[in-house]
């Protein structure tokens, strides 16, 4: 029997017991890399909530200071009495704190699903079961930018600690 490629056709004398007992072999490796290219997938959607959390937070963050320090240091007091920088910065941090918040918890919610949904098509074994999922470095980077983010937050309300 002949296999056809998407260029050519190779003959190297397959049967077709032999190209039968491939398939299954084949439908199975390349469900077990759509779990990964979906575990992948989720990864880049924390990508995406970690960037624009952290662009918040940020943006929050300079607002905050750059009153701060104009109002401390060019003596225009009289015209900055207004706490609507300190609000306003406040407000946009805590945007990205609740954001990347939630961003997290639904990326969580999303990998317990599909690792429970992975184990069950191990278990029937249409995939194989021998390769794991690693850890996610996406998310121990979102958990710690959510930690500073708190600790800014905290450190803006109280006007202490190391982001005052």
């Amino acid at each position: 029997m002949s296999i056809r490629t998407r260029d050519r056709e190779i003959d190297h004398g397959v049967s077709d017991r032999q190209v039968d007992s491939l398939q299954p072999k084949l439908a199975s490796r390349r469900t077990a890399l759509a779990f990964q290219r979906t575990r992948m997938s989720a990864d880049r959607t924390l990508m995406a909530v970690i960037r624009t959390s952290l662009s918040l937070i940020g943006f929050g963050f300079t607002i905050y200071q750059f009153f701060r320090y104009l109002r401390e240091t060019a003596g225009v007091t009289q015209l900055l009495q207004s706490e609507a920088p300190r609000k306003f910065g406040m407000a946009l941090v805590l945007l990205g704190v609740v954001m990347l918040s939630l961003g997290i918890w639904k990326h969580v919610a999303f990998m317990l699903e599909l690792r429970a949904q992975r184990k069950t098509f191990a278990v029937q074994g249409l995939i194989p079961g021998d390769d794991k999922f690693p850890v996610s470095i996406t998310l121990i980077t979102a958990t710690l930018l959510l930690a500073i983010g708190l600790i800014a937050i905290i450190g803006m309300a109280m006007r202490a600690g190391p982001f005052h």
